[in-house]
């Protein structure tokens, strides 16, 4: 062999002798999962079903961060600046890498090019609120009510440009009704004062509502889902109400800093299968209202990128000014 051949493959010997080590050693230490939405809302509990038995199969402990603001911005903007090392992974949900992004003119991140997808891990089925004390009974009854006194009632979001604002956006575009916009820093505040009567209504997930409604503090007038929802019998679709652009789930996913090394993305990829197929992780979101869904590292890319090309013609189609 050449000397200089001899060299170069003496180099890369050396070079896959050390880096091997490190990649399969991955983790080593404590991971933390930013959920970039207050404590209470759909993406914290799923983030909070998912992280334990994601730290049995990693070997180590995965915490969950909380960094609410902005709609999901303030969070996913963090995640992106954080070091590619598999040791920051972050919720990659709708609201927050779909429609946040084309609600401003100039978004702190951009949601397909600065993250690395993992998995998703849930579609969750929406679901629209009112307090459990509220004298409308019914969807008909809101309608009513909003088109008697617009721009009266108020809905709560988990902030401007978030996928809740947008949301109801869209739902008062297609019903010609009007309300007042009130962002809160996550849904989880938003329900508080829904249940005050601070609010009137909150377009929700149904996650972060079941237990509400179970207890009746709050009341579901419709939910987006394929089929009635078997623990909300009496509650129409929006598509039997005779609104199917409202009735498609939102997808809630995990990813992490564009950059992270391909070996660590397809070790988290496969801890999130094994997790996903544990019994009581399904049970566990199933309960929440919400379908488990393992999806490929490319799959999920496609999903993240259709999803935006969807959410950008509905901020055209409804005429949302850019903040």
């Amino acid at each position: 062999m050449h000397r200089s051949l001899r060299r170069a493959a003496c180099a890369l010997a050396i070079t896959l002798a050390t880096s091997a080590p490190a990649l399969a050693a991955y983790p080593d230490h404590t991971v933390q999962l930013i959920v970039p939405y207050a404590p209470g809302g759909t993406t914290d509990l799923l983030a909070r079903i998912v992280a334990p038995k994601l730290s049995e199969v990693l070997g180590q402990s995965v915490v969950v961060v909380n960094k609410p603001g902005a709609g999901g911005a303030l969070g996913s903007a963090f995640a992106a600046r954080e070091a590619a090392d598999g040791y920051t992974l972050v919720m990659a949900v709708e609201s927050s890498h779909a429609v946040n992004p084309n609600v401003h003119q100039k978004s702190s991140y951009d949601p397909v090019k600065d993250f690395a997808p993992i998995s998703n891990l849930a579609n969750v089925l929406g679901v629209l609120d009112v307090s459990g004390s509220s004298d409308i009974k019914t969807f008909q009854q809101l309608l009513d009510t909003l088109k008697a006194k617009p721009g009266r009632l108020a809905f709560g979001s988990s902030g401007s440009g978030g996928y809740s604002h947008l949301f109801g956006e869209l739902f008062l575009s297609s019903t010609q009704t009007k309300m007042l916009h009130v962002p809160y820093k996550g849904l989880g505040p938003a329900l508080v004062d829904l249940m005050a009567g601070q609010v009137q209504v909150v377009f929700d997930n149904l996650p972060s509502s079941a237990g509400f409604i179970a207890s009746g503090k709050l009341r579901a007038l419709a939910v987006a889902s394929p089929t009635r929802v078997k623990s909300l019998p009496d509650v129409p679709t929006y598509a039997e109400l005779g609104y199917p652009q409202l009735n498609t789930p939102s997808w809630f996913g995990l990813a992490a800093p564009k950059g992270t090394p391909e070996p660590v993305l397809d070790t988290l990829n496969a801890a999130i299968k094994k997790v996903l197929a544990e019994p009581s992780v399904v049970q566990a979101i199933e309960q929440q209202g919400a379908v488990p869904d393992y999806t490929t590292r490319a799959q999920f890319a496609a999903i993240i990128v259709r999803s935006n090309e969807v959410w950008r013609k509905v901020v055209s189609d409804i005429g949302f000014e850019k903040m």
